[in-house]
């Protein structure tokens, strides 16, 4: 259990936050307004940098892949706040009834493409940062902001920092996607997978001389799409998910029998569900003339696009389902950090969706938790958005939190 806490320390923090609210949804708009589609961060890294800057934070830097990190603090106990600053395209233009950079204000919600995934935990990351290294929270810490790369490769951000710049592991990380102010302690892992036919063209006026490759793949894509009821369950994270997410054809022409038909799976896996487990339960679905033949197969995609630095970091595109047990003292300490802002009192949950934290935790072993302004379920839509509200509470959050870890030891 973490000990009570100040209300003259909780009542120091939220004056401060009250006091800079305007400038808090002034940043987030700003950084909403500026475009970072496709890992294109570094315009939207160079605002973050600023604002840093502006606010004390002492070392404020682009690594080699070009994520943005700001330090603040020099305890030999390091901790991370990961916000990712990329977003999604913007899909039909037309879907959108404003513009999803300059965004519109209604009923005390900013709609912008990335406010809800994730720009809104960035100014409340970077300002309540800033007020706990004033107040004296910071000490025995190292404290970064790190705004980074996430939605082509959950993951390989953190894994770049663990492992190539600064090479640090943190003693514990923050994630910042939307949580509705609650604290989450997991989520299911995901495995990316792509299925192959091989066919013969043939000119489509005598398709008998060929072999059509998407015929053949529709058994398969059938069997896939019956396939969820029998995957794995748990009574945390839930049931596993199978979809596929895409197809291509190869064909010579449109008056051509197609010679290749590729589909691609996004598996997401829960606890008793591994990789290896998931990648042959696709196999299986193959029929067995196809087997023997060998003309339809199964692999993991692989992550080697070069970021916009030109930094390419390899990896699997495979994610493992992670989550810390409800009395973890991280997952205790972000309670009772919701709690002594006032926060309702509410279970620790889970995202549906992936995050980073399949690296920080589920490969590194990096105690982490979810806690964002947002909604998860608005995320890659057109009505992508998030409270002000929130994001400037979470500002509290993430200013009293250092005080009640370090509160553990």
């Amino acid at each position: 259990m973490t000990p009570p806490v100040s209300t003259d320390l909780v009542a120091a923090i939220q004056e401060r936050v009250a006091a800079q609210k305007d400038e808090i949804v002034t940043f987030f708009r700003e950084l909403c307004a500026i475009p970072s589609m496709a890992g294109q961060i570094g315009p939207v890294g160079e605002r973050m940098a600023a604002e840093m800057r502006r606010l004390g934070f002492e070392d404020v830097r682009f690594d080699k892949m070009g994520n943005i990190m700001g330090r603040i603090g020099h305890g030999p106990r390091v901790f991370v706040y990961d916000t990712h600053i990329d977003t999604v395209g913007i899909a039909d233009p037309e879907a959108w009834q404003w513009d999803p950079f300059e965004g519109k204000i209604e009923d005390g919600y900013l709609y912008a493409r990335g406010a809800g995934d994730e720009k809104g935990s960035a100014p409340g990351m970077v300002y309540g940062l800033a007020i706990a290294h004033v107040l004296g929270l910071l000490e025995g810490y190292t404290a970064y902001v790190f705004g980074n790369m996430e939605e082509d490769c959950d993951g390989i951000a953190p894994n770049t920092f663990v492992e190539v710049d600064p090479g640090i592991r943190p003693t514990f990380v923050v994630v910042g996607e939307p949580t509705r102010l609650q604290t989450y302690r997991g989520h299911k892992g995901r495995v990316e997978l792509k299925v192959v036919a091989k066919g013969r063209s043939a000119h489509a006026a005598s398709n008998q001389l060929g072999d059509n490759a998407v015929y053949k793949m529709l058994p398969v894509i059938a069997a896939i799409r019956d396939l969820e009821p029998q995957l794995g369950d748990h009574p945390f994270l839930g049931h596993g998910k199978i979809t596929v997410s895409d197809i291509k054809a190869q064909t010579a022409s449109l008056n051509a029998v197609p010679d290749e038909c590729t589909i691609y799976i996004d598996r997401r896996l829960t606890f008793g569900e591994t990789m290896e487990d998931a990648i042959e339960q696709v196999r299986r679905l193959i029929p067995p003339a196809n087997q023997a033949a060998g003309d339809i197969t199964v692999e993991m995609l692989y992550y080697d696009i070069p970021s916009y630095t030109g930094f390419v970091f390899p990896v699997d595109k495979y994610y493992p389902a992670w989550a810390l047990e409800p009395d973890h003292p991280l997952v205790q300490a972000s309670q009772a950090t919701r709690q002594a802002i006032g926060l309702p009192a509410v279970e620790p949950g889970k995202w549906d969706f992936s995050t980073n934290g399949t690296y920080w935790t589920g490969k590194a072993g990096i105690p982490s938790i979810g806690f964002g302004p947002g909604e998860e379920e608005v995320a890659h839509t057109v009505m992508d958005r998030n409270s002000l509200a929130e994001v400037v509470k979470a500002t509290e959050f993430y200013a009293l939190l250092p005080a009640l870890v370090g509160q553990l030891d």
